[in-house]
């Protein structure tokens, strides 16, 4: 089965990085760089897991998986979302989980610790 990555993210070399990982772990990455676009993405086409940036350019994180949460479509709103963000200081993720995110990790982040979080919400198929 193929599983579906969307990666909302805005700083390129961030996007390389993921791209990279998530290809060589064989699922398919769909990419947004605005949190308007991810939505977008996100309600017309089948996405497994989020991963998404907090500091966006256009509207933040936090509002992006509100607006997921709240969706009509029952499995947009429960399809799992990480935070991937610089915001590391003390309540970031208390604040990140608040808003509706399944979990959180900052940035830099570790490749293995990024792939084993995904496996936790997306197993690898056999």
């Amino acid at each position: 089965m193929d599983f579906n990555i969307l990666c909302i993210e805005d700083h390129p070399d961030n996007m390389t990085l993921v791209r990279r990982i998530i290809q060589a772990s064989d699922y398919n990455l769909i990419e947004a760089g605005t949190g308007l676009q991810g939505l977008l993405i996100a309600e017309s086409q089948r996405v497994d897991l989020i991963l998404l940036d907090i500091n966006l350019p256009d509207i933040d994180g936090y509002e992006v998986v509100r607006r997921l949460r709240s969706s009509s479509n029952p499995g947009l709103a429960q399809v799992p979302v990480i935070a991937l963000t610089a915001n590391a200081l003390k309540g970031d993720a208390g604040k990140v989980l608040e808003a509706g995110c399944d979990a959180y990790m900052s940035k830099p982040f570790d490749i293995q610790a990024l792939l084993e979080k995904i496996n936790e919400f997306i197993p690898y198929a056999e």
